[in-house]
């Protein structure tokens, strides 16, 4: 006999767990089915270990300059074996952490893998074979890394973030195989530990989707940094030779080629649309892997819903929060706002930092926005040169109203020194609509960095201070 909740869900990710902790919050009962750990790829070969080791890098990185601000420290090493430790050790804490928050919930959790079929069935296969049925049921299957052709990944010699995340040793030359976020993210991070990088993006920049100028910025401190970046190229395979490989990239019959000791595929992730059965449903799931779902997360099966990775919407975590308590408000017919992909927040961990939320200057022209657009740079702000990175900008997108003026922000970017940690304020300016001149009220504490913010949007209304 099946075991009856008020909601099942399949996956534990963050899409997953969101879902499973807001809806027990609402009073239901919940079972959550996770086939591997709780916390998804994300806690466990994601975000949360790539950001440890990023955080690595920066240590050895603000060491290496001491002596510029009259520390005298020497040559420091690093030891990824000591880094992979404490990594572990952060996300065990919360892997507990997270297990607790659970339980403490009252969530029921089952070990397997879930499949759903007829009726709103899942079937649990694993260490905690069971039948559940819900009215509700939510997948958050989540997505894995994506591999090409060419690049068989051994976990040696070639790898996908999965097997890069537990290195214990840092390998003298690499290729870095995609230039979006993921891999911009593990050239910074391989560039600082002391690896030759370099970075191969098929697309003619790096970071699509994001705004030009912020691209730009970035491949420029790249560039100063050494990191080897070629953009508008196709990689045509490699050729091993003992520890190392040589791969081959650029034009066919005009292919450059570099010899690395490890090749990083980074070229994004696949939805796994299909890992939860769904036979005798009318959950649909399109070529590229995704679960088919409405605007509202809801699929073709009356009372099924989908979250996260597993939807065409940004993968991103917090993204997967966000759907995942929307479904659950939307399920008891709270009628929310649905999550506008178009303005959700995005983090770059690289060096320098990537931080926007809305529209780029092409997009929003591209949409029929007659905008202006003002942008300053860290090199003038006084925070910037206390810590001693000054390279990137802010860069403001706001509606051009009919008297010439700037009106509604349309899109904040940001590339600097801790720009993930400074978004907040643009985000919040995007996502209420608000105008140059209600934020330019705003009084920003100095010296900050975020001051850089308030200043680009003051000049927006013609009377600058600084700029």
């Amino acid at each position: 006999m099946a075991i009856a909740h008020d909601l099942v869900v399949i996956g534990g990710g963050p899409a997953g767990y969101a879902a499973a902790l807001f809806a027990s919050a609402s009073g239901l009962d919940v079972g959550l089915v996770e086939e591997s750990k709780l916390g998804g790829t994300c806690l466990h070969v994601g975000c949360i270990p790539a950001k440890e080791l990023l955080e690595t890098a920066s240590v050895l990185r603000t060491v290496r300059h001491a002596s510029e601000f009259g520390v005298m420290a020497g040559d420091p090493v690093v030891d990824l074996v000591i880094s992979q430790e404490r990594k572990q050790k952060v996300v065990d804490g919360l892997f507990k952490g997270l297990n607790g928050l659970l339980a403490s919930r009252e969530v029921t959790l089952y070990a397997g893998t879930g499949r759903l079929g007829v009726d709103h069935t899942v079937t649990v296969d694993g260490a905690d074979p069971a039948v559940l049925q819900a009215p509700h049921i939510v997948l958050a299957t989540g997505s894995s890394p994506r591999t090409i052709p060419g690049f068989d990944i051994d976990g040696t010699l070639v790898v996908t973030s999965d097997e890069l995340l537990s290195i214990t040793e840092v390998p003298e030359r690499v290729a870095v195989i995609g230039g979006g976020a993921i891999g911009c993210e593990f050239a910074s991070m391989l560039c600082d530990l002391g690896s030759s990088v370099t970075l191969l993006e098929a697309l003619p920049e790096i970071l699509p989707g994001c705004d030009a100028d912020a691209a730009k910025a970035v491949r420029r401190a790249f560039k100063k940094r050494r990191i080897d970046v070629h953009v508008g190229v196709q990689v045509h395979g490699h050729d091993p030779d003992g520890p190392a490989t040589t791969v081959r990239f650029g034009p066919e019959g005009d292919a450059g080629a570099v010899e690395v000791d490890l090749v990083v595929v980074s070229v994004g992730r696949r939805p796994r649309g299909d890992a939860a059965g769904l036979v005798g449903t009318r959950v649909e799931v399109d070529d590229r892997g995704f679960v088919v779902v409405d605007d509202r997360l809801r699929t073709g099966e009356p009372g099924v819903y989908a979250v996260g990775d597993v939807v065409a919407t940004p993968q991103l975590a917090h993204v997967g929060f966000a759907e995942g308590m929307f479904v659950v408000r939307d399920l008891l017919g709270e009628h929310p706002t649905p999550v506008d992909p178009a303005t959700v927040p995005w983090c770059i961990y690289s060096h320098p930092e990537v931080a926007f939320a809305g529209l780029t200057e092409a997009a929003a022209r591209e949409v029929g926005h007659d905008v202006v657009v003002s942008s300053h740079r860290f090199m003038g702000n006084g925070r910037a040169m206390i810590v001693g990175d000054t390279d990137g900008l802010v860069k403001v997108v706001a509606e051009k109203e009919p008297d010439g003026r700037a009106g509604r922000i349309l899109g904040v970017h940001l590339v600097g020194p801790w720009v993930t940690e400074q978004l907040g304020q643009g985000y919040m300016a995007v996502n209420w609509e608000a105008t140059v001149d209600e934020v330019a009220a705003f009084i920003q504490p100095h010296p900050t960095l975020s001051e850089l913010f308030g200043e680009t949007v003051l000049s927006l209304t013609g009377r600058s201070l600084h700029g």
